[in-house]
């Protein structure tokens, strides 16, 4: 298997982690969608629109902070049937944060999310932090990285990213973020169109959950939480 260190890590990198998913196991031509770092107004609502056109499930690994301010488009996610994961809740990156810090703040957006399924932003951590968060969560990394949030390539190597590293199982990861939204609009629906032309089903990432995967009180609290600050900002 060909590799590109940006896009496609080679095993002997990824043995580093050997208890985390970089692939699903799948005898099908099947690969899956993952989205980073929403959800976010401007970009996730497009891509969900997109997803709900050609019938495809989707994980997104949202940030807390995110799924905080925008509760309404959180459930949107969830209602459409797609799977969710914990991204952090600030987007801290493992090996410049202290262990206690990091863990306190998966923790903070787990309260809010509830899954059991963690991605670490940039794909960065100890591994002291893998250890301790593996007994938790399964921890999801990629099998292909886009590369969409990088403004330095084109959209069309962006494009080429995918199709020239997809296989079988592959986890495949875009950005629902602004800094990625002009390479992923074009990227992604181009990606979906040309897998489905070779034969490809997309799936959303399931694992047996220990508790349910969405907390619904916690959208109740996120509610309550902005009308208590309303009420002080109006003080």
């Amino acid at each position: 298997m060909k590799f590109k260190l940006q896009v496609h890590l080679p095993d002997t990198l990824t043995k580093w982690f050997p208890e985390a998913i970089w692939r699903m196991e799948e005898e099908d031509k099947c690969c899956y969608l993952t989205f980073d770092d929403g959800p976010i107004p401007e970009v996730t609502h497009w891509v969900l629109d997109l997803l709900a056109q050609y019938d495809i499930k989707a994980t997104f690994f949202v940030v807390g902070e995110n799924v905080y301010k925008y509760p309404d488009l959180y459930k949107r996610i969830l209602d459409e049937g797609h799977a969710i994961g914990n991204h952090t809740y600030n987007h801290l990156q493992g090996l410049k944060t202290p262990n206690k810090e990091y863990f306190k703040n998966v923790e903070k957006s787990d309260r809010l999310i509830g899954s059991n399924l963690f991605r670490p932003p940039h794909g960065l951590v100890k591994r002291s932090q893998y250890r301790y968060l593996k007994q938790k969560y399964k921890i999801i990394m990629w099998d292909v990285i886009s590369c969409d949030y990088n403004r330095n390539i084109s959209k069309i190597e962006v494009l080429r990213n995918v199709l020239d590293f997809v296989r079988p199982g592959s986890i495949i990861t875009f950005h629902d973020s602004i800094k990625a939204e002009e390479n992923l609009k074009y990227a992604l629906p181009l990606a979906i169109q040309a897998l489905k032309g070779e034969g490809y089903e997309f799936k959303k990432i399931e694992f047996p959950k220990i508790r349910p995967l969405y907390i619904k009180p916690a959208i109740d609290i996120i509610d309550r939480l902005k009308e208590r600050i309303r009420k002080i900002s109006r003080a």
